[in-house]
């Protein structure tokens, strides 16, 4: 017996959609603004996570231009089914404290995960985290959750919508039934319909995101219903829980390799006592047992496992401390990604100055359109993130440098620019908090006139800027601050990410200025 620990993906990885095809298992993820869109990890062994695919990676697919933060890809599920894969999912283009949310659901296929997937199809906007059910009668059944404007609080989630696609008019057909109204706990969404046996198995979050978030199972011998709630209500909740795997909820159900059936699951770890999760919501995995007709966590509770335990002879691979990209190709984007948009060759590339990788100064770092930036998740509570930069600025609006960052509202940068009076390039650390802009270096400029080497370590709740001008001598640069406010119970209003660390740079005179890094390393414990 192997014991597997949980969280499985670590850093922003919510929201899973779990299959098994062929000898493979996968989980396709949210990506919200980070382009390309959905992240998806295989495995042959449920212990051992690899990313394989993003499968939305052109401009056909998705364009992000103007989303807010947070907007973007919620809730995608992957599907199998006639020799091909079907991904579902979101562009969801306004949310946020207003009424309204404008929500677009398409559908791409591919014959392989790794691509091409096709151009999209439009499929409706009624709601959010579309589902996809293939039944044994070769129908195909496409869910939503329903978003109603006219209600405050939980009304405005009214229930679950079914109704077919017809894949030859790629379009749904027939009528709209509401299958599923929720519990009392209200908030239903991330809809995922199974077949076992002779009954139709609903599975829905319910309880919002956070620490009162829930996955509900309901049961119908009817697609169309009516279903019938579960004894317990619910599958798994960490609700009333005081274990390292809080928010439980939100996943998806497949049947394993070994007969045994397990539900992959978002979850989240908060950092201190005001229960905020920098990692932001990763995925945990649950061994599930049936009794009486009706799915029950192996463990007998409704509370996550920080283990399970699986028959099986593989062993995890060691976990490499530290990730080094040098910039002699593309081989970095396999770990990073770009905000809401592609950055073409004319932005970003390893071309102009090969082993190195050129960033062309685009907009501010609050731009929610074309930001000259590629960053990669936050994994570990405890890192270390380092850069050679190389840069010319002549002004105070060329910037460049390592950013670390939750959203446009939430993030602390240490950049490089230009310094009028003393004719010199300058370091400043500034910080985003809630919107609130700040400098930490107002009485403590850094000047220099060489390349320069950048880090930052994160030690949970506290991070602290450095720099070096030899990468054996390193200084502090600013003052040692919050990490915590990188996260969705910070964030206002409340986000759904993780924090993300990288490289950026900015021009706001007229968009010529460019920087170079020689390398990015990440060593996380």
């Amino acid at each position: 017996m192997l014991k597997i620990t949980n969280p499985i993906l670590r850093g922003f990885n919510p929201d899973p959609s779990f299959l098994l095809v062929g000898d493979t298992y996968y989980i396709a993820t949210s990506t919200f603004e980070w382009f390309p869109g959905v992240q998806i990890h295989a495995s042959t062994d449920l212990v051992n996570w690899e990313v394989v695919a993003r499968p939305l990676n052109r401009p056909a697919h998705l364009d992000m231009r103007g989303n807010p933060a947070s907007g973007g890809i919620w809730a995608p599920c992957l599907s199998y089914a006639d020799g091909k894969f079907y991904l579902i999912y979101t562009d969801v283009k306004a949310w946020g404290s207003h009424p309204f949310k404008d929500t677009h659901n398409y559908l791409v296929t591919s014959e392989s995960v790794e691509g091409p997937w096709s151009d999209p199809v439009y499929l409706n906007s009624s709601g959010f985290d579309p589902s996809l059910f293939h039944d044994e009668d070769g129908r195909k059944w496409f869910l939503n959750m329903e978003w109603d404007y006219r209600y405050a609080g939980g009304d405005q989630f009214s229930g679950i919508l079914l109704q077919e696609y017809c894949e030859r008019e790629q379009q749904l057909v027939g009528p709209v039934h509401k299958i599923f109204k929720g519990s009392e706990l209200s908030l239903v969404e991330g809809p995922h319909i199974y077949k076992v046996g002779d009954y139709y198995y609903l599975f829905t979050a319910e309880g919002g995101t956070s620490y009162d978030h829930a996955e509900t199972v309901a049961r119908s011998k009817n697609l169309t219903g009516p279903y019938e709630m579960h004894p317990n209500t619910h599958l798994i909740t960490s609700k009333g829980y005081s274990g390292k795997i809080q928010k439980a909820g939100h996943g998806s159900l497949c049947q394993g390799k070994d007969g045994k059936w397990y539900f992959a699951h978002l979850c989240g770890r908060p950092v201190n006592a005001n229960l905020r999760c920098v990692l932001g919501r990763e995925t945990s995995l649950q061994e599930v047992v049936w009794r009486e007709g009706w799915p029950y966590l192996a463990n007998g509770t409704l509370f996550p496992s920080d283990e399970i335990e699986i028959d099986i002879d593989a062993q995890p691979l060691p976990r490499n401390p530290e990730t080094l990209y040098p910039f002699h190709n593309d081989d970095y984007l396999r770990d990073f990604q770009t905000l809401r948009i592609p950055l073409g060759a004319e932005i970003m590339n390893t071309t102009e100055r090969p082993g190195y990788l050129r960033l062309h100064g685009r907009e501010s770092v609050v731009s929610m359109h074309t930001q000259s930036m590629v960053c990669r998740r936050q994994d570990t509570f405890v890192f270390q993130a380092e850069t050679k930069l190389d840069f010319h600025p002549t002004s105070f609006q060329h910037m460049a440098g390592l950013i670390y960052r939750y959203n446009e509202d939430n993030l602390y940068y240490l950049y490089a620019s230009y310094d009028e009076g003393a004719s010199s390039k300058v370091l400043h650390v500034m910080s985003m908090d809630n919107g609130n802009y700040r400098v930490l270096t107002p009485e403590h400029s850094v000047h220099f006139n060489s390349d320069i080497y950048l880090r930052l370590e994160v030690n949970y709740e506290s991070g602290q800027f450095y720099y070096s001008t030899d990468a054996t001598n390193w200084n502090k640069v600013g003052e040692q601050f919050d990490t915590t406010i990188l996260s969705d119970e910070y964030a206002n209003p409340l986000g759904f990410t993780g924090a993300f660390v990288g490289m950026c740079c900015q021009d706001l005179n007229n968009q010529t200025m460019y920087a170079d890094f020689e390398y990015f390393k990440y060593s996380g414990d």
